[in-house]
């Protein structure tokens, strides 16, 4: 069956089918996420690393090998040194444990009498209750405990096949794109190339202004707090800026684990709403100047698809469907701007409005042009 086909079949009978297409998708990508995962990781390191290799491979004279191998090992020693120098900020929290304590105990009492207080449920109702609640805990650590681990391990595996996954991808990426150009007809082949172009361009473009923007948005936020006397400001600055390249979720996530660790350590409870307020502003500023600025490019995602695919991939693949759900909505963008017959769906993924509208008239003039039949005046 061919497009035209498909086209004249009735309604609910091309609903049902692409219901059926999206289901399966669904399925597989969940079954297949400790292949898929992996793998998308490395495409999206791969294309950051592309200049890099080439660099190495043409200008410095190294073997591919080697310079594929040189840069993968780039990344992962900048990898290390951020993880390095968080963890020897997170180990001076251990110094503020009492702190913290005599924090927690005094917010516990204040709430123990506003309980009393306004639901009249007295002090030994509460610590039964909070005993009951411990008590489940505790007997469930050891499955804690065991599923800790084996998140750990897991958690390796997915970063030593990441970076192997990587090194092949730059190793063997004109094998690649000779693959992706020989399984499509002949005439269809100079649309493909354009598109692989593209989303090379778009997610190299993306990735770069991310972590720029991560960069100055965890800067920011550093300075601010130092400015405020909050004790551990870098760690925080470093936190956001890590947290801020999942949208919009990230930066209240950061501001949660902010406004513990400065309710643990400040001498005033004051300076929890001040960092509060940090992070609002911040968040304004990023979201509508930084993030268009710095990050912007050819294509853009409306806030309302990004929120929805930020949750879907949360839903599908936890954490790491999160941090991808941006680049993969990116890729499908521009493969549907090209396709004349997913061009609607590109519409509905755009942010910028009056292109989005070009499309759409463009869209409508063809469609009137194919409706319009050629009459023959002989």
């Amino acid at each position: 069956m061919d497009i035209k086909q498909f086209k004249a079949l009735p309604f609910y009978i091309k609903m049902a089918s692409i219901l059926f297409i999206l289901m399966s998708l669904v399925y597989i990508v969940i079954v297949a996420k400790e292949i898929l995962s992996p793998l998308i990781f490395s495409c999206l390191f791969s294309i950051l690393l592309l200049p890099l290799a080439s660099f190495l491979e043409h200008k410095v004279r190294l073997p591919r090998s080697a310079a594929s191998m040189l840069s993968v090992l780039l990344l992962l020693g900048s990898i290390g040194i951020i993880l390095y120098v968080i963890g020897s900020q997170i180990s001076g929290l251990a110094n503020d444990w009492p702190q913290f304590q005599d924090q927690l105990t005094k917010s516990v009492d204040n709430l123990q009498e506003w309980i009393a207080a306004t639901f009249h449920v007295g002090y030994s109702k509460q610590l039964t209750y909070v005993h009951t609640a411990t008590t489940k805990i505790m007997a469930s650590g050891t499955a804690v405990a065991g599923a800790t681990l084996l998140t750990l391990s897991s958690l390796l595996l997915f970063f030593v096949f990441t970076f192997i996954y990587t090194f092949f991808f730059l190793l063997y990426r004109r094998l690649i794109m000779k693959f992706f150009e020989s399984v499509f007809l002949e005439e269809n082949k100079h649309l493909v190339h354009d598109i692989i172009e593209q989303v090379q361009y778009i997610i190299r473009k993306y990735i770069i202004g991310l972590l720029i923007e991560m960069a100055i948005v965890g800067g920011v936020v550093a300075l601010a707090l130092w400015a405020l006397g909050i004790k551990y400001a870098f760690l925080l600055g470093l936190i956001t800026g890590i947290f801020n390249i999942i949208p919009y979720i990230g930066i209240f996530s950061a501001l949660v684990v902010s406004s513990l660790i400065t309710f643990a350590t400040a001498t005033v409870v004051s300076k929890v709403l001040l960092v509060a307020v940090v992070f609002v502003v911040v968040h304004l500023a990023d979201s509508n100047i930084l993030l268009p600025v710095v990050v912007g490019s050819k294509v853009r995602i409306n806030a309302l698809i990004t929120v929805l695919g930020v949750i879907i991939g949360e839903m599908i693949w936890g954490i790491p469907g999160m941090f991808l759900s941006i680049p993969v909505i990116a890729v499908l963008k521009i493969i549907f701007d090209r396709v004349e017959s997913l061009q609607s769906w590109g519409i509905i993924l755009g942010d910028e409005e009056h292109k989005q509208n070009k499309l759409a008239t463009k869209m409508k003039a063809k469609s009137k042009a194919k409706a319009v039949i050629p009459t023959d005046n002989n």
